[in-house]
């Protein structure tokens, strides 16, 4: 009798349609998923992405950008969706791993951090860019995990309100809220000193 394949033997996942959204997940899983649709892991269960509208777009590329040429030259990096960050808990293996999400931008500092499939950590700066199919994922479920994870500081953007909001976590691994910003103002990084975010720029019509 042929044994039961391993997990490595397992067939691809090749729809949208063969996919429990009851069951729990973990990165082994994701990794079968062998269709076009986006998906996150947040503690073992899947939530679905929306294709980003053209405001959302805009915002990222400032928001990128910006970044990118302050840290060109030094050690931390800037990466743009999509690109996985696993936050493990226990272990790094695959079968352990049950939140594997895709920021809009993240800052990683430490090298060690990164292999060829993304980030395996905590990122140092997790900036999530809000559309309105998902606030409340971003706003409850990403907030828990990336506290727990250690992110060192979760950047919200809301284009359609035009505000910037920034959580900074303290020496207790808590988040501590930051004053909201707005246009004509200045979102400043304790992760990177000396930079400066100009909201004018990114929320420019």
């Amino acid at each position: 009798m042929k044994p039961y394949p391993t997990e490595e033997e397992l067939p691809p996942i090749s729809s949208l349609n063969e996919i429990d959204f009851s069951a729990i997940y973990s990165y082994a899983d994701y990794m079968r998923f062998a269709f076009e649709d986006r998906l996150e892991i947040i503690k073992g269960h899947l939530f679905t992405m929306s294709a980003p509208a053209r405001v959302h777009q805009e915002v990222f590329g400032v928001i990128f950008n910006q970044l990118y040429n302050f840290l060109r030259k030094k050690p931390c990096k800037v990466y743009g969706a999509p690109f996985d960050v696993r936050l493990a808990k226990r272990t790094q293996s695959d079968k352990e791993v049950f939140t594997v999400v895709q920021p809009d931008v993240v800052v990683v500092c430490d090298e060690n951090k990164l292999d060829k499939r993304g980030c395996i950590g905590a990122p140092d700066i997790v900036v999530e860019i809000l559309s309105p199919g998902n606030n409340k994922k971003e706003l409850v479920n990403k907030y828990e995990v990336y506290e727990e994870a250690g992110v060192r500081e979760y950047w919200i953007v809301s284009p359609a309100e035009k505000t910037f909001f920034k959580y900074v976590l303290d020496e207790q691994g808590k988040f501590q809220p930051g004053k909201l910003l707005t246009v004509g103002e200045e979102a400043l990084s304790t992760v990177l000193p000396g930079f400066a975010l100009n909201l004018e720029e990114v929320f420019a019509d």
